[in-house]
């Protein structure tokens, strides 16, 4: 039977619309339904690209009998986390608090009210590992609420309670300074692994916000410890098998320390950021490879990601259809011995097997290896070929669905990436993405600018866009003007972000990740860590901080300062998760510098000047480029040229430099 779930826009959903369960999407009407059968609601969260989904679905949801008792005792409720991180946020904190741990698939019981009272993730169909079958929780869930329903209801009542009053401390007034950067990095040094790179154990994360605040701190200190942990950092990961060798871009996660074996799934954020870093990591150093990274990871977004419509798809699967009918993680990406000199014949097959460290025993799953690149670079030639032979196996799947903030994470990488490298089609790739922004995700009709957070295939979908949206649509904004110079985009930026002060702003500084008028749930959610992607709140102080750098807005700079709080208070005890905070912190520290190039449209010095100053190091620099005394960018007005010539203005505290026509001076007044 087809369920609620057909008319969704999320893939995740669509993949269980043809289930026996009879699903509800996440809507007042799913509880009124409980209340009015007096069952309680099953909520099953996950996402279309996460392994253990898959199996579950596959185990329990597909199987008619498991459906039965779903159908007769509960209502059911499926939430893609990626369309609603606020409903995702908020059980999952009662999930990690009861239990200690989280993770997708997300299982969690609650009464018709929303409050929760038995949680769990993956449960297997037969008892396995001391864990229960899903058959028996539903039967153990079943019988307690028929049977206990009032002590059922006080222990969600207590829990939404607990929930409730955890209030966040944003670190008292004040925002981090000197002191507080040097403890982060020391804090950095301890947890690094000085043998693979990376920060902490197994399973092993790109730390690619820890490593924007490295570069930028050494940028501003010369600090070259905080220099080499970026780089080092950045060669282990690109030479492991997290990084895809043939075709470009990045794996969710690495399973082992040594970034060998992957979990396979390759997320659009993960590939923005580190995108984003490559660059900055070859703009610090020159480094060849970084170069190499940086385009191939924007190389395999547009190829692999992009939307008929011109936005990028969220994810590809990790699983893959096997040749003998299966379906396996990674079967896409792995190789044999024998699959190279197959495609490349016996000598060709041997040095390759040498040069990506395949061997017969395998370093991955039946005797199959993950690509690894430790030593010497592989031709173009060799590669090339095995790409086009792995293009031939059966795809993984893709999450079509455009997610507002990823695509404002990738608009900010294409451009810059497109503007180091002089590749004019991504930043044309970019300008794509943010024009589909505009105009789906961006309603003007109703007082302000309102987000979508999602469309699929050129509409958007039901659910509003939360703060990570506003924040990281608008960094993508200010990149994409800096490179343009098109100061239409800096407006847009501008709209977001007095959104982001208008409704998502609390006490104190603190901000919250859904806006004041945004559906009640059983907690607001709130979160300035930096996790997988900048957290909404250190996304919005960066971008609130650059506008004002743009604009001298005082609104928006102590908007950013007050956010900067709880960076003073967590960077120095958890550097790993605020690392995009502390980046923020460090463009705090250095001004951050406002750079105006003027000159005339086409004009070679005007567009020297224009690349010297994107290619600054100086931590959170934001240029304006434009005709002189222009009215593109408000950095441009009352800056005329300078004897007939392009020009440089450089100001950085309510300080200005004396202007210059000369593109090596210009370096050194933004690197001192």
């Amino acid at each position: 039977m087809a369920n609620r779930l057909a008319h969704a826009t999320s893939p995740y959903l669509l993949q269980h619309a043809e289930n026996p369960v009879d699903w509800w999407p996440w809507s007042d009407e799913a509880f009124d339904e409980a209340r009015r059968r007096g069952v309680p609601v099953l909520l099953s969260v996950g996402y279309s690209s996460c392994h253990w989904c898959h199996v579950m679905a596959h185990e329990s949801f597909e199987d008619d009998a498991t459906a039965a008792v779903m159908n007769e005792h509960f209502v059911s409720v499926k939430v893609d986390r990626e369309e609603r991180p606020d409903v995702d946020a908020v059980y999952m904190e009662a999930v990690q608090a009861a239990t200690g741990q989280g993770g997708w698939p997300m299982t969690v019981f609650m009464t018709p009210d929303g409050e929760p009272f038995y949680f769990g993730t993956y449960f297997p169909p037969e008892p396995r590992h001391g864990m229960p079958s899903f058959q028996q929780v539903l039967e153990g869930v079943t019988d307690a609420w028929r049977d206990r329903r009032a002590e059922v209801t006080e222990v969600a009542e207590k829990i939404t309670r607990d929930l409730a009053g955890r209030s966040l401390a944003h670190g008292g007034q004040g925002v981090p300074g000197e002191e507080e950067l040097a403890q982060a990095l020391l804090g950095l040094t301890r947890e690094y692994d000085e043998r693979h790179g990376g920060f902490g154990g197994a399973p092993k994360f790109p730390p690619s916000m820890a490593v924007e605040f490295l570069l930028r701190h050494h940028a501003r200190t010369g600090a070259e410890g905080a220099l080499q942990m970026a780089a080092d950092t950045c060669e282990a990961m690109a030479r492991g098998g997290i990084y895809d060798q043939l075709g470009g871009g990045f794996a969710r996660y690495s399973v082992d320390r040594e970034w060998v074996v992957p979990h396979f799934e390759k997320m659009l954020y993960d590939n923005a950021l580190l995108c984003r870093v490559y660059a900055h990591l070859w703009r610090a150093t020159g480094s060849d490879l970084a170069r190499r990274v940086a385009l191939e990871t924007a190389d395999f977004m547009v190829r692999e990601l992009r939307t008929a419509e011109g936005g990028f798809a969220s994810a590809l699967d990790a699983d893959s259809d096997t040749p003998d009918g299966g379906h396996a993680e990674g079967a896409f990406y792995v190789w044999t011995p024998a699959q190279l000199r197959e495609v490349l014949g016996d000598a060709d097959g041997e040095r390759a097997a040498g040069l990506f460290r395949v061997t017969e025993e395998g370093t991955f799953e039946e005797g199959a290896s993950v690509l690894q690149l430790p030593g010497a670079e592989a031709g173009p030639e060799l590669r090339a070929r095995l790409l086009a032979a792995r293009e031939e196996r059966p795809r993984p799947g893709r999450d079509d669905k455009v997610v507002a903030a990823w695509n404002g994470l990738a608009i900010a990488a294409l451009a810059e990436t497109g503007a180091y490298f002089d590749r004019p089609d991504l930043v044309e790739r970019a300008t794509e993405a943010a024009d589909l922004l505009v105009r789906l995700h961006m309603d003007f009709s109703a007082g302000g600018v309102r987000m979508h957070r999602t469309s699929k295939d050129g509409r958007a979908g039901a659910n509003a866009g939360v703060l990570e949206d506003y924040a990281d649509v608008a960094e993508g904004f200010l990149a994409l003007a800096a490179v343009t110079g098109e100061g239409t985009w800096l407006e847009f930026a501008g709209f977001l972000l007095d959104m982001v002060i208008d409704r998502f702003r609390g006490e104190g500084g603190a901000f919250y990740d859904t806006a004041h008028d945004a559906e009640q749930l059983i907690r607001r959610p709130q979160d300035p860590t930096d996790s997988a992607a900048p957290s909404g709140w250190s996304a919005a102080a960066g971008a609130l901080l650059s506008y004002a750098a743009h604009t001298g807005s005082e609104v928006h700079r102590t908007a950013a300062e007050g956010a900067l709080g709880v960076v003073k208070a967590l960077g120095p005890r958890a550097p790993r998760f605020i690392g995009w905070g502390l980046a923020v912190a460090e463009a705090l520290l250095d001004g951050p510098r406002e750079v105006a190039v003027v000159g005339a449209q086409g004009d070679p010095h005007r567009r020297e000047l224009h690349r010297v100053a994107l290619l600054s190091t100086a931590p959170g620099a934001v240029v304006a480029a434009g005709e002189a005394d222009g009215e593109e960018f408000p950095l441009l007005r009352d800056r005329p040229l300078v004897n007939g010539s392009a020009a440089a203005y450089v100001c950085r505290a309510f300080v200005c430099d004396s202007p210059t026509t000369d593109a090596a001076e210009l370096g050194r007044k933004l690197t001192h």
